[in-house]
């Protein structure tokens, strides 16, 4: 076989592997419409896995070569497998299930002069509210059960086009396309039904879930973009979704540390809830939810309080969630001289306010990291006149302080119901994510680190 047709195969296994891969990640993306949804399919993997959950109302006993994970409100998750040989550290891979949405607040129903039914909403999180509108719509999440004395969950999915924002007219708003304020409260309540459906969300929403209405005594109800995900471009290059930022993250660190099981630290696949609000939630990167699971983890292997501050000093933690990709009608937006684009690899993030968590060091452990794994990288920085957003990496860190990066994937539409990614980015981040939990990053002096893998080499970065 010549070098042009082995280029061409290689090549072409590439792009097979990357249709794959969003075929798995548009699956996992649509049968997850609310960080309930996606914690349950992340939960559904690991027990297939054979990974044993974990109560933490219950005593912990861990074994070497377990598999655990724990789950905190039915919408975060922290899942971790125990080495058979003592550990150096913990290697922690960090995401979000929580996308900027519509919560559906309590009694919505509110009718409109006796002809229609619509349902009061309010923002969760900072979203572009304009793709929101003449797209249909559904409701996901979950509802509180009266079982006797008990309280349990069910996941509820309306899974049909169920409501629509309809825009106003341009004849009546003849300033619509010159810029328009929002008011969540008058321009964004979903349309539900004709005068006949009052009454009946309720109703619609028990029975998605299989359960009596009246038996319902709670909710956390969200509203979802009903399209599908497509792969599109002049080469197919382009995938587009709903809640890409930040699902993509956690389905690759999900798939990474499925796939990877050696190395001599304990992967940690954590997966947060309450981003897009601020985190400040006892699900959130700035609870106690990360520090309580590893200190159980160190006491269920029998180590002291102190073993555990040493592992931390040789541990690192992953920070993942989408970042802005360099927009094609608007460049000038982007940083002059750190411009990440889609398809083109792992961005690395940086903000001097240490909005994000990346210093010099935790950039590069995770440089040797990517070149190890064969994966390309990329910077991002907001331009020094731009106020930018923040992430969960800092904030866990006032929790559990360790070394960390933030890194994500170059998307367009950020915040948007309908986001935009690379084809080829969701296999780098799984790349990457693998030889990251097979690796460790043990401190042997101060600021010097060896980075080892369980592939034969190893680096000393100072």
């Amino acid at each position: 076989m010549d070098v042009n047709m082995t280029g061409n195969t290689e090549e072409n296994t590439q792009r097979e592997q990357n249709l794959k891969t969003a075929g798995q990640l548009f699956s996992f993306i649509q049968a997850s419409p609310s960080p309930f949804h996606a914690v349950a399919n992340m939960k559904r993997e690991l027990d297939a896995h054979g990974y044993a959950q974990l109560l933490e109302g219950e005593e912990w006993r861990l074994e070497e070569e377990g598999k655990y994970y724990v789950i905190r409100n039915g919408s975060a998750l922290i899942a971790f497998r125990i080495p058979k040989r003592d550990f150096l550290g913990f290697q922690i891979m960090a995401s979000h299930s929580d996308s900027p949405s519509f919560k559906i607040k309590e009694n919505p129903e509110m009718d409109v002069e006796g002809h229609y039914v619509k349902l009061n909403v309010e923002k969760y999180g900072g979203m572009l509210c304009a793709p929101w509108f003449d797209r249909p719509l559904s409701v996901a999440g979950r509802v509180i059960v009266r079982k006797g004395s008990r309280l349990v969950t069910r996941l509820v999915n309306v899974d049909r086009d169920l409501c629509m924002i309809p825009n106003l007219a341009i004849h009546m708003n003849r300033e619509a396309n010159e810029g328009y304020k929002y008011n969540v409260q008058k321009d964004m309540l979903p349309l539900y039904g004709c005068g006949e459906a009052r009454g009946k969300f309720m109703e619609d929403i028990a029975c998605a879930a299989g359960v009596a209405q009246e038996d319902m005594i709670g909710s956390d109800l969200f509203l979802y973009n009903r399209m599908e995900g497509s792969i599109w471009g002049a080469q197919e290059e382009f995938i587009s979704i709903g809640r890409l930022d930040d699902l993509q993250c956690a389905f690759a660190s999900l798939q990474a540390f499925l796939e990877e099981d050696g190395g001599d630290s304990i992967p940690v696949h954590c997966v947060y809830d309450n981003e897009e609000v601020g985190s400040g939630t006892k699900q959130g990167a700035g609870s106690t939810f990360l520090l309580d699971t590893l200190l159980r983890v160190n006491e269920g292997l029998g180590r002291s309080p102190g073993r555990y501050r040493q592992a931390l000093a040789s541990s690192f933690m992953l920070s993942a969630d989408n970042a802005h990709g360099v927009h094609p009608n608007y460049p000038e937006k982007a940083c002059p001289t750190n411009r990440p684009y889609l398809n083109e690899g792992i961005v690395i993030k940086y903000s001097a306010n240490q909005k994000y968590t990346t210093d010099g060091m935790a950039a590069a452990v995770f440089t040797q990291i990517c070149e190890r794994a064969g994966v390309p990288v990329q910077k991002f920085l907001n331009r020094s006149d731009i106020l930018g957003g923040s992430t969960l990496g800092n904030i866990s860190g006032t929790q559990v302080a360790l070394n960390s990066v933030d890194i994500g994937l170059a998307q367009l539409s950020m915040h948007s119901p309908y986001e935009t990614g690379g084809i080829k980015d969701t296999d780098y981040l799984i790349a990457a994510a693998k030889e990251f939990f097979r690796s460790s990053v043990v401190e042997i002096g101060s600021g010097e680190y060896r980075s080892l893998t369980s592939a034969p080499k190893s680096t000393i970065i100072r």
